[in-house]
This record gives C-alpha cells, sequence and structure tokens, in this order.
C-alpha cells in the first residue's frame, strides 16, 4: 500500500540537507507519498474574507494561471478578486521554491502548470462518476495530454476550521496496471489529430494518453474495487503539505475543505530512475511504444 514519508520541512525557501534530498527523491520516485507536517502556507490577515465556498463560481476550484496572471472559476469580486490573484500567485512561487530545495535533481526540467484553490467540502459533493475524485483513481486529463510526462502535485492544507484533508491510499501503480490494463484498447487510428484539430485537447493524445484516461475511468467505474482493493486513509491535518506523483500514487479525496494546489510537469528523463515511471510501466506491460 501507499506509503506517507514524513520530512521536517518548516520553510519554504530555505535549503535541505544533501541525505533528506536523497531520502526524498528515491521516496518519491518508488510510490510514497512525502509528508511535510510542519511546512504550513500562511495566510495574510486580509486573505481571510478568501475562505468561503462562495468564491468558487463554477466546477470544484479556482484556477491560476501563474505565466498570465489569469484567473478561471472565479465568483469574487473586483478587491476579492487581486486578494486571490496574490495569494495564489504567493503559493505558486512556494511551491517552486519547495521543489527546488526538495529535489534539486528535478529543476531543470521541472514545468509549472496550473494552481488551484478549492474552498468547497469534498465530502458528498455531487457530481459525475468520472468526476468524483472521491473514488480511487490515478490522474490522467481529458483535455491536457502530457504524452509521458509525470504529473507532479504540491498540497497544503489553508483549512482554519481545524479540519484534516483525508484522503484513502491504494495499492501500488504496478498493482493496478496488472488488474486493469489487459482489459484497456489502444486509440482509433486518427482520433488524437481530430481531437486536436476539434479543440478538445491541447496537443496531441499520444497512446500513453489513451491508456491513462481508460485506466482513470476503469478505476473509478468498478465499484467493488473501489470498496475491496487494498487502501487505508490517511489524514493531513491544517498547516501541512504534501507532494505526490498523482499519475503514479492511487488516491481519493474522501473529506475536507480549503485547499491549495500546484501542478507540475516533468519529463520521464529527467528523473533519478525513468524505469520507475508509469510511461516505463506500462510500456514493459503491454510490450509498446507509447509516446
Amino acid at each position: 500500500m501507499t506509503a506517507i514519508v514524513e520530512f521536517p520541512v518548516t520553510a519554504w525557501d530555505e535549503p535541505c540537507p544533501a541525505d533528506l534530498q536523497e531520502r526524498a527523491l528515491h521516496a518519491l520516485e518508488t510510490g510514497s507519498v512525502l509528508g511535510l507536517p510542519q511546512l504550513r502556507f500562511r495566510l495574510e490577515e486580509s486573505e481571510g474574507s478568501l475562505l468561503s465556498p462562495a468564491l468558487v463560481a463554477r466546477g470544484k476550484s479556482v484556477s491560476f494561471d501563474m505565466a498570465s496572471g489569469e484567473l478561471r472559476g472565479s465568483g469574487a469580486g473586483a478587491a476579492e478578486t487581486e486578494l486571490l490573484r496574490a495569494m495564489m500567485r504567493r503559493f505558486a512561487v512556494s511551491s517552486r521554491n519547495l521543489l527546488g530545495n526538495l529535489l534539486p535533481h528535478y529543476r531543470a526540467g521541472l514545468a509549472p502548470a496550473r494552481t488551484s484553490f478549492r474552498p468547497l467540502e469534498i465530502e458528498r459533493r455531487r457530481t459525475s462518476w468520472r468526476k468524483d475524485d472521491s473514488r480511487l483513481h490515478v490522474d490522467a486529463f481529458p483535455s491536457t495530454p502530457v504524452q509521458g510526462r509525470r504529473i507532479l502535485r504540491v498540497f497544503c492544507n489553508v483549512s482554519p476550521h481545524g479540519r484534516s484533508r483525508d484522503w484513502r491510499l491504494g495499492e501500488p501503480f504496478e498493482d493496478v496496471a496488472r488488474r486493469f490494463v489487459p482489459a484497456l484498447s489502444g486509440p482509433a487510428l486518427g482520433s488524437s489529430r481530430l481531437l486536436h484539430a476539434l479543440g478538445i485537447t491541447r496537443g496531441r493524445r499520444s497512446a500513453y494518453d489513451h491508456l491513462m484516461l481508460q485506466l482513470h475511468d476503469a478505476m473509478k467505474a468498478d465499484l467493488a474495487y473501489q470498496s475491496q482493493a487494498e487502501q487505508a486513509v490517511h489524514a493531513f491535518r491544517p498547516g501541512s503539505t504534501w507532494v505526490v506523483y498523482t499519475d503514479q500514487v492511487s488516491h481519493a479525496a474522501i473529506r475536507g475543505q480549503y485547499l491549495l494546489e500546484q501542478t507540475c510537469y516533468l519529463p520521464v528523463s529527467a528523473m533519478l530512475d525513468p524505469s520507475r515511471s508509469r510511461l516505463r510501466i506500462l510500456e514493459r506491460s503491454t510490450g509498446l511504444t507509447l509516446t
């Protein structure tokens, strides 16, 4: 089952000892979650007004693009919009500093993507089964093909009410692949080009992306698997941070509110051991070249 490996990191922008960097890199690439229970992201006093579910206009979160400064999904007024943008920009910078200090091996290859703020309560949130993140799954993005790149994410619980962010953590990716991959099918001829031409995907959907989307859906659709798979619940307390390859770790968010999250992409070639990537695992299991 997925392990939580904790590290005594207390600052976002301070160098980490070399032995800690080595242990963190090994734990991450072997499928563990890096727990940083003492790493708090402190909100400014003026940002207290942002801790409200009413901040989300649609969907489950507000997203922020660091490069353009664009906010999406926000129902905030003009004054709160600027506060929100500043808070999310600060979290994006803090996350980049953390990853550079904790995982310097990745520094040259890591590409930041969107930042999100999730002020809605997960428990009993009504949505379709495909979008139901309370079901065990590994991440795959329908409209944003990653073409084999890793999905590395930094999460931080900023709840002001003492509520933990509870995750179910499941079996290793190799076990998930053995269970589901044999029943999956390849993409239809020409479908990748058509999806991109119609604007459904941002870039080419590779055979790898196609397989991972099917795997994501197969896991969520299998209710027997959801209840019977080896799993355990872990509570991430308020003021704690965690780092995880969400494309590899089987996870489900079941309780909690007020979360900040930063997504990053990493080429497989930038890993310490590329053979541990889900791309290489799937290529070994299928005998195919997937990118």
